[in-house]
């Protein structure tokens, strides 16, 4: 059933972040409903992962009727999000303002880069730009060469879906108590800058330096926290920080545990990191698996995306799951009461609509004029 259970959310078709968020708040069994749009309406793909679990409903948003449409899904909802330009849904008539009115306890749900205020509030944008000025895309990266990007994990889906996620849970929760709903102001920049609280305090201790990359502990300046390329041209991860697994590092690569002893002077990073290279050239990742692998090492192969959920421990877990050809993660974290059901991958836009609107009150001749007028949208009509 999941913790979510009996939670309604309406979500405004988008881009990464917020159908990220939708697709937790589904995975904890919430019931999602994705308003697609007629620019979206074609575009749905089987790969995207993010649709699993949700009902779809595409109204054409630009009509008066369609708009109406979606404040009566809204009036029973008790979240709804969207990641849309600061001012667009005031502007379609489906801001906080008037759907909060008709729907007090509603929590609305805003995603965006930079923020609802600021003088960038308005401007274009991705993932790069928004981690770029909180520091985080500065901080990552080799010492003397440029910033690295780091897929769009930091600013779209750690800092954008997930904060967002956590912010609406953290309204409804609020609203148990007083009733009332909310505005949820998620920001992609605010979460990249959340994400590197420890960085940050490090800075603030002169334990990090914020001037130059590649020459901290946890950018891959330090030998013992890194990735080292084996004899068959694959890699393996070491996080062997505390001194009782910096020892049992030394002694499984057998090294010169003398030379390597002072482990926390960075002016002896290069050339220890240098002859940790050299050792684990000498053989291949499965046999480093075999020798490192459940140690105290903290010890992981480096493994590419067909390789992770094949992974003993992944399987054991079930981190992974396969849906008609879909490899794609299982519902996290886990419950010991209320474990959320796998996904079903089953989601066809605006297939749900009718029986949506059905339900929020309209009759079946209502529901035809609408479809006939272009409010509601359907594929063959697209």
């Amino acid at each position: 059933m999941g913790p979510l259970n009996g939670i309604r959310v309406i979500e405004l078709a988008g881009l990464g972040p917020c159908p990220m968020a939708g697709m937790m708040l589904a995975d904890m069994g919430a019931e999602v409903i994705r308003v697609e749009r007629s620019s979206t309406l074609a575009a749905t793909l089987k790969g995207d992962i993010s649709l699993r679990g949700k009902q779809s409903i595409a109204l054409n948003l630009k009509s008066a009727d369609g708009i109406e449409a979606l404040l009566r899904l809204t009036d029973t909802a008790d979240a709804f999000i969207e990641g849309f330009r600061p001012g667009t849904t005031e502007r379609l008539g489906i801001g906080p303002e008037v759907c909060c009115k008709r729907n007090p306890k509603l929590v609305y749900g805003r995603m965006t880069g930079w923020g609802q205020n600021g003088p960038l509030a308005h401007a274009a944008g991705h993932d790069i730009n928004y981690i770029a000025l909180s520091g985080a895309l500065h901080a990552i990266g080799p010492a003397g060469e440029k910033p690295c990007v780091p897929l769009n994990l930091i600013g779209d889906m750690g800092g954008g879906g997930m904060l967002l996620a956590f912010g609406v849970v953290s309204a409804l929760f609020e609203a148990l108590k007083s009733g009332q709903g909310q505005v949820v102001d998620a920001a992609m920049v605010d979460g990249a800058a959340q994400l590197m609280w420890m960085q940050y305090g490090w800075l603030a201790s002169g334990l990090w330096n914020g001037k130059q990359r590649g020459v901290n502990m946890l950018d891959g300046a330090a030998h013992f926290y890194d990735t080292y390329e084996t004899a068959d041209g694959k890699y393996v991860s070491i996080g062997a920080i505390e001194p009782q697994f910096y020892a049992q590092l030394l002694e499984l690569t057998e090294v010169d545990a003398k030379r390597f002893k002072a482990q926390m002077d960075p002016a002896q990073w290069p050339q220890l990191k240098a002859e940790l290279a050299q050792a684990f050239k000498a053989k291949t990742r499965d046999e480093w698996c075999e020798l490192m692998e459940g140690s105290d090492v903290c010890f992981a192969p480096v493994l590419d995306l067909h390789e992770a959920p094949q992974h003993p421990h992944n399987q054991a877990r079930g981190t992974f799951y396969n849906d008609n050809g879909v490899v794609q993660h299982a519902p996290t974290p886990r419950f010991s009461r209320t474990a959320p059901a796998q996904p079903e991958n089953t989601y066809s836009a605006g297939d749900n609509g009718p029986a949506l609107l059905a339900a929020a009150g309209y009759g079946e001749q209502e529901i035809e004029q609408l479809r006939a007028s272009g409010a509601l949208l359907v594929k063959a009509d697209a």
